[in-house]
């Protein structure tokens, strides 16, 4: 087990902070004059609404036009952030205990005037329309055109249609994957599950139809008897950690495979270690998740824990994340190529808990997504020859020792 942890701990950073001075460089480089500072236009955009807050961004490469979800509208912004269409979302008579929710049945709870709070916003180039899922009825989703966010589709007659019931903006992450022409686009799809796992899947690939109002839209990729393209938390597991659930703070796509970063629990020893609802503060770590794209069956399916140090403090609470492009300056640090792709992420300092207010000390470390695989590949291999442990005690409720294949 030692052994196996010293291999995973190959994975943490010790000390990128070379990276916040790139900014700096550039800035001195082009300066702009002290006349060009004053004439500076800064465009600005708000709500009608002040309660109305903004959750999700999304930024449409080919023209600039900027899509907003907010609380109870989605926008459609100009580059220069002037209003060209809106969509109302919510407000609308509906209960989190209702499920299915009351606009496919009948419900005996009682029915509050609830906002709608976007949870994942996506752009789908391939049919020009936009993903766009709130807190409404179990987490359903609307495809909205986008040249003018008329409503193409919003499937919510079936289970497969309510991707979370969670009502925070961040708890829902998505990734579309393009296989070109020959097949359609699938969507990957983490979430949160607020203590629900018997109705929503921690991590789920859906059927992206071409036909946004297609009865097989966001379908399992495959689904039978005995498996499909999901992974559910155990119920066994929340006796263990009895509000255990996984957030979602990213995700990405690159090459075979697509990428979650997350912030979890860890599994304590024996029943309620770790909980907060037994009194004592929980304890979490990041883990970078992947899958492979092709894989229906998630097999492919590991974590690992991600994090840096600097000066003998450890950052470990993920807070945000972004992939991009290495470019000629951090490659030659990187020692990768100049459109390898890297992550960056911020982490806040602390004793691996999530914390209920911002910290006042993080760090921006940058990954080499090219050794975080090499990192993954080795750590696989080592469990083929039977050393150290899964690392999935969430999903197998205790560690499962590697057996040599």
């Amino acid at each position: 087990m030692a052994s196996h942890n010293r291999k995973l701990n190959c994975l943490i950073v010790s000390c990128c902070f070379f990276v916040l001075l790139l900014p700096l460089s550039a800035s001195r480089i082009q300066q702009p004059s002290a006349a060009s500072k004053v004439d500076e236009d800064y465009r600005t955009f708000h709500a009608e609404n002040g309660e109305w807050t903004f959750n999700h961004l999304a930024v449409d490469h080919r023209n600039g036009n900027v899509y907003l979800g907010a609380v109870n509208r989605i926008y459609k912004l100009s580059p220069s952030l002037e209003v060209q269409v809106s969509h109302q979302t919510g407000p609308d008579e509906d209960n989190r205990n209702c499920y299915p929710p009351r606009i496919v049945q009948p419900c005996s709870e009682p029915l509050t005037l609830t906002n709608n709070v976007n949870k994942m916003l996506l752009m789908d180039y391939r049919e020009n329309r936009l993903l766009a899922c709130g807190s409404l009825y179990q987490g359903i989703c609307k495809l909205l055109r986008l040249d003018d966010l008329f409503k193409l589709g919003e499937p919510f007659h079936k289970k497969e249609h309510y991707l979370s019931g969670v009502n925070e903006s961040g708890s829902v992450f998505g990734v579309i994957v393009s296989y070109g022409d020959a097949s359609p686009d699938k969507l990957f799809v983490a979430t949160a599950v607020d203590g629900r796992p018997e109705y929503f899947p921690t991590i789920s690939s859906r059927k992206l139809a071409r036909n946004s109002e297609e009865d097989g839209m966001f379908a399992y990729v495959f689904h039978d008897e005995f498996v499909a393209s999901m992974i559910k938390i155990p119920s066994d597991t929340f006796t263990v950690v009895p509000d255990f659930d996984i957030y979602y703070i990213y995700g990405f796509g690159s090459g075979n495979f697509v990428y979650f970063l997350t912030l979890q629990p860890e599994m304590g020893g024996g029943p309620a270690a770790g909980s907060s609802s037994t009194g004592r503060e929980q304890v979490y770590t990041s883990k970078l998740v992947r899958l492979c794209k092709d894989d229906t069956a998630f097999n492919s399916y590991v974590e690992v824990p991600l994090g840096c140090v600097k000066g003998g403090v450890e950052y470990r609470l993920l807070q945000a994340a972004y992939l991009s492009k290495a470019g000629g300056i951090l490659a030659q640090s990187l020692k990768v190529g100049p459109d390898d792709d890297v992550l960056y992420a911020v982490f806040s300092k602390g004793q691996k808990r999530r914390p209920k207010e911002t910290s006042q000390e993080s760090a921006l470390c940058v990954f080499s997504l090219k050794e975080i695989n090499e990192r993954i590949k080795d750590r696989l291999q080592s469990c083929y020859k039977g050393e150290g442990t899964l690392d999935l005690a969430w999903l197998k409720v205790k560690d499962i020792p590697c057996s040599s294949a």
